[in-house]
């Protein structure tokens, strides 16, 4: 068995400090080592986006991603979206347009989205479909999705507007 690896990164602004074996991926790492559940496991093969972080500010699949390869950087889980009680823009509109029902997909989703806007702060509904063509969803179908989508990219330029 290989020796495992001390990893010391920031996670949702915190930083962490761990043991991993090499082999490990970044996804065992952040649920079986660190507790943060809320990233969840679909596929294992970088197939269904149901993991997805920000890695450096970029969307990565964190079952492709070894724990050791995260020495230095930045990740931003799921649990790192909302501030304490109150749910961001994204959330809200997942939750508001029934955007969700098994629950495991919905995290990648939503990360992949917070990366979407963050780029393209009012994406097209064809931008929208293509940007999250890596993330699957077994329940909901795709139209609730794009509308939380829309609905959220609406939810935030109101509260950008607001801000000025």
């Amino acid at each position: 068995m290989a020796k495992k690896r001390v990893v010391t990164t920031t996670i949702n602004g915190d930083t962490h400090e761990f043991l991993c074996q090499p082999r490990q991926t970044l996804l065992e790492t952040l649920r079986d080592v660190l507790g943060l559940t809320g990233t969840k496991e679909g596929c294992s093969n970088g197939n269904c986006g149901a993991c997805t972080v920000h890695l450096n500010g970029r969307p990565v699949d964190s079952c492709l991603v070894l724990g050791v390869e995260v020495e230095g950087a930045e990740i931003r889980t799921i649990e790192g979206v909302a501030c304490g009680s109150h749910l961001d823009e994204v959330q809200e509109a997942f939750l508001e347009g029934a955007a969700l029902q098994c629950g495991i997909c919905t995290p990648g989703f939503i990360m992949q989205t917070e990366s979407l806007l963050d780029e393209n702060p009012n994406p097209t509904e064809d931008e929208i479909r293509f940007y999250l063509a890596g993330n699957l969803c077994r329940c909901t179908g795709y139209d609730k999705i794009v509308r939380s989508v829309q609905c959220a990219a609406e939810k935030r330029q109101t509260a950008n507007v607001g801000d000025h």
